[in-house]
């Protein structure tokens, strides 16, 4: 990381975190294409759980994020027991973040359910997948930090093996499950369960096989707080960056009952439409969003390990390559939804009711991609020198606020189609919030580095 080509170095480590997530995103797709042929309340019932299902990969990313930057930081400065403490200590910071979850799901689904709107039979069968996934959420945890441990050192390939092996073991296993043995909606859920597993498995086994630079050390080990705090001074803004993505789902569902004609109040399946409809653009979008994340957290390992180095030229370099590159697939994802909005739709075998509303949404937001795709790379060029603060900013004013408040008021007055113009609002500013962040980061520690040498 400190002596290849910056542009080749970038697109070398890129392509397998971009593969990897790809594969990761299309497995949710997979799985929503699996569950919407149960039915379309089904489908509306993991719409219902994604909420949760992301609150989890918040808490297990956000962690590994963190120690992914650390740990990065440590090797590059070639403090190795630093770097092996850290490693440690994420991996106690994740089995805490899986506790957490498992007693959500074991007392506090309930109180859940009872926030969401929906059909009885669409929250009964979301209750069934919910419980699983979070009684059973080790595999989520284990299997994010071991890749985040080998992204650490530069070994983005195995990292993408140990994701693919789960993603294929879970799109394997889905059709099996809830068909062949008849299983439904918690096919899908065991599904989703053993593929985490399995890819925890291999990405632990992998670290223990492969990983010579960093190890798990529990010999004289504590809890301390000047590793626990530089993980969570990057990692903690992932935290809350998609928890908001979280509540954004949760208040975008709420928002559109508010808006719709007999939806939500009464509980009634006509909220299955407008639930469905959202809970598949999201999915959409996230498979788009996926390879543009791979950029920026190739950025992460690759400006730590320089940042610790002190090569300033480099960490420069790799925001000259990576926007270019992350423009050009928002560009390709902005063509596609523009012009097949309907076919994409219908891969969840969305209804009529929902492609009236979709088809047009999806053109409206389709406008944003490029913004996004220049915030997100640029939060995580920040994370990498430290200051996860920019990513969380930024996601914040795409997906939060003023986005969850300015769709309810554009709704009052122009109706469900007006909705999508609140992103428009939103990823204006937060572009133009990232990038005088990131300007400002650059002069304070970049700049730093460049006065050092001379």
């Amino acid at each position: 990381m400190g002596v290849m080509p910056v542009p080749k170095l970038v697109i070398t480590m890129a392509l397998p975190l971009m593969l990897s997530l790809l594969v990761q995103s299309l497995y949710n797709i997979v799985d929503g294409i699996f569950v919407a042929k149960i039915s379309e309340e089904a489908f509306t019932a993991t719409s219902l759980a994604y909420p949760v299902q992301l609150l989890m990969v918040a808490v297990s990313v956000g962690t590994g994020v963190g120690v992914n930057a650390v740990v990065s930081r440590m090797v590059g400065a070639k403090r190795y027991e630093d770097a092996n403490r850290a490693a440690t200590t994420g991996l106690v910071l994740s089995l805490i973040g899986t506790a957490v979850f498992m007693i959500f799901g074991a007392f506090f689904l309930n109180v859940y359910l009872r926030m969401c709107s929906g059909s009885e039979n669409a929250l009964a069968m979301c209750q069934r997948y919910l419980r699983i996934c979070t009684l059973f959420c080790l595999g989520v945890f284990m299997e994010t930090l071991g890749q985040r441990l080998l992204q650490a050192v530069g070994n983005t390939f195995l990292s993408m093996i140990s994701l693919i092996i789960g993603a294929v073991t879970n799109i394997i296993l889905d059709p099996v499950l809830i068909f062949g043995c008849g299983m439904g909606i918690e096919g899908a859920a065991i599904a989703t369960v053993i593929g985490q597993w399995v890819g925890a498995a291999v990405a632990l086994g992998l670290n223990a096989a492969t990983n010579h630079e960093v190890r798990f050390v529990f010999k004289g080990f504590r809890m301390r707080k000047d590793t626990v705090w530089p993980i969570y001074k990057v990692g903690l803004p992932t935290i809350l960056t998609q928890a908001m993505s979280a509540i954004m789902l949760f208040s975008m569902n709420a928002i559109l009952g508010i808006l719709l004609p007999g939806f939500g109040a009464d509980g009634s399946a006509n909220s299955a439409p407008a639930i469905a409809f959202f809970g598949g653009y999201y999915k959409l979008q996230n498979f788009l969003y996926m390879p543009i994340m791979g950029l920026g957290q190739a950025a992460i390992p690759i400006v730590g390990f320089n940042y610790g180095a002190k090569n300033a030229n480099r960490i420069k370099q790799v925001l000259r390559t990576a926007v270019p590159v992350a423009i050009g697939i928002a560009v390709v994802g902005t063509i596609l939804f523009e012009a097949i909005p309907g076919p994409l739709l219908r891969i969840f075998s969305a209804s009529e009711a929902a492609l009236v509303i979709g088809i047009p949404g999806l053109r409206v937001i389709a406008v944003t991609f490029l913004l996004g795709a220049v915030t997100t790379v640029l939060g995580y060029t920040c994370s990498g020198l430290g200051n996860g603060m920019v990513n969380m900013a930024g996601t914040a004013l795409r997906q939060f606020i003023p986005m969850v408040p300015l769709a309810f008021l554009f709704g009052k007055l122009g109706g469900v189609s007006a909705v999508w113009y609140a992103m428009w609002v939103s990823e204006v500013l937060a572009v133009l919030t990232s990038i005088f962040c990131t300007r400002r980061e650059f002069r304070k520690k970049v700049s730093q580095l460049c006065a050092e040498k001379g």
